[in-house]
């Protein structure tokens, strides 16, 4: 049980419902600081419980930068982003997408933007709709051939770090795949400890890469993940004869594209395209804390 009554002075604050292709999030503009960073993780645990309160997979909230960045130049904003349990993550692309628009529309960013995360600074273009592209960090630590004993049997493994930590089985019947049960398994295994991995389910369709996702934080399937949609296409997309851009097929049945230069130790620049949407905006409720109580 959570005492709610320090969350209590955020009711009323404006917050607005975004969707990048199924992976939601709950975004706030905090410029003027009315979530002071103490009080981010419980919020986002509070607001993003599905059917008790807003219901998401993360809560982002965008604040102004002053820094210039030796390589990209000025940064326009930066943001806090929290998994629905409350845990901050160094990346997410969904999340991204989503926040380069909306800070777009909310006069942060023009079309183009540099914006800070924990993994470091991302630049984004607003496309034409509701298309945005991120260019993502430089992924690092790829590996194949990694075998791990699993419930009585040895799986192996390929991953890399896209701005998480991602580890990648490839599965010959995508929809039959136990994606909730192996992923919590994999996801906290003793190899991958302490901070655990996100786990993606990957299987060839024709002509593009089919993934579905257990997400770390989110401590469930997901209908989308970015950054799993970039490892999986940068580990899995060459050895089924994918060349970038690398078509992805996420659980809600909408695509994402992955684009890269060379392989493995050598990649280049890696970019994460796809849509960002509205779904609604309006203000918290002090109710929408009320269940933490309980």
């Amino acid at each position: 049980m959570e005492d709610i009554s320090s969350l209590l002075p955020l009711a009323g604050i404006e917050i607005v419902k975004m969707t990048g292709t199924g992976n939601d999030f709950v975004l706030v503009d905090n410029r003027q600081a009315q979530v002071p960073p103490e009080l981010m993780p419980l919020l986002a645990k509070a607001v993003c419980q599905r059917r008790r309160s807003v219901g998401a997979d993360g809560l982002v909230l965008l604040e102004p930068s002053g820094r210039v960045d030796p390589e990209r130049g000025r940064v326009d904003f930066r943001w806090h982003f929290f998994n629905a349990d409350g845990s901050a993550a160094e990346m997410c692309g969904n999340a991204g997408r989503c926040a380069a628009r909306f800070a777009h529309d909310r006069g942060l960013a023009g079309e183009k933007m540099v914006f800070d995360t924990i993994a470091g600074p991302i630049r984004a273009w607003l496309g034409s709709g509701d298309e945005v592209k991120l260019e993502m960090i430089r992924p690092f630590g790829a590996y194949r051939g990694l075998e791990l004993m699993v419930g009585g049997r040895t799986l192996r493994l390929a991953g890399v770090n896209s701005g998480v930590p991602h580890t990648i089985l490839a599965v010959e019947d995508l929809e039959a795949a136990p994606v909730r049960e192996l992923g919590r398994e994999l996801r906290f295994h003793p190899h991958f400890a302490p901070a655990g991995t996100n786990v993606n389910f990957t299987a060839a369709g024709r002509g593009e890469l089919l993934v579905r996702t257990y997400e770390r934080g989110v401590e469930d399937e997901t209908l989308a993940c970015g950054t799993g949609a970039v490892a999986s296409a940068l580990m899995m997309g060459p050895a089924l004869g994918l060349s970038s851009p690398v078509s992805v097929l996420v659980r809600s049945g909408e695509r994402l594209k992955v684009y890269f230069e060379g392989q493995g130790d050598s990649l280049g620049p890696v970019f994460l395209e796809g849509a960002a949407a509205y779904v609604f905006q309006g203000a918290l409720h002090q109710e929408a804390f009320a269940w933490l109580q309980y």
